[in-house]
């Protein structure tokens, strides 16, 4: 069966047709925005969702630390608690997710969410997807309705893994050199 375009993991070529990208309508084609708008609302969402990541990882590191250090220099001081602390993991995991799903968002200025959502259901990526999709919503369910901040966190990393697995897919060969590279190819 012949591959079609270069978002196909099977794909011989590496070489990105010109009209790829920007056929068709963007998700926000009501704007009236130029390509080059587009483009430039890519790559805020892009920013921001890598923003919004990064402070959550911080906010994980420093919590974890601040908890650490107050427990070990003021052992009875409950300013900073384990409490707090486990708090502290829902706050980065809630940013991690928005951050994740801000940078998505950013795809629907260059292809439009439609066209999005029938990349992400393709075949070659639907696992990776339903995986992905499953986990942010676990990770909410796990922090507002379970309020476990280890399930939490262990859905922030299935996340994370599913992204990964996700983005890949629109590399050539990329999910082949990852298996082959941890052994399992």
């Amino acid at each position: 069966m012949p591959s079609k375009g270069w978002f196909n993991l099977e794909a011989g070529t590496s070489v990105v047709p010109e009209t790829q990208f920007f056929e068709g309508d963007s998700a926000f084609k009501f704007l009236g925005l130029s390509k080059t708008t587009r483009l430039y609302g890519f790559f805020a969402c892009l920013a921001i969702g890598f923003l919004l990541s990064l402070l959550g990882a911080i906010v994980l590191f420093l919590g974890q630390l601040g908890s650490f250090a107050g427990e070990c220099v003021f052992p009875h001081d409950t300013r900073l608690g384990a409490g707090q602390a486990i708090g502290l993991i829902k706050l980065s995991a809630v940013l991690y997710v928005f951050g994740t799903v801000i940078s998505l968002v950013g795809t629907g200025f260059i292809i439009g969410f439609f066209r999005q959502l029938k990349l992400m259901f393709k075949p070659i990526r639907v696992v990776a997807t339903i995986i992905f999709l499953a986990s942010i919503g676990l990770v909410f369910v796990a922090a507002f309705v379970l309020k476990s901040d280890i399930l939490c966190l262990v859905f922030v990393i299935i996340e994370y893994l599913a992204y990964t697995w996700y983005t890949l897919s629109y590399i050539p060969y990329a999910r082949s050199a990852v298996l082959k590279v941890f052994g399992m190819a």
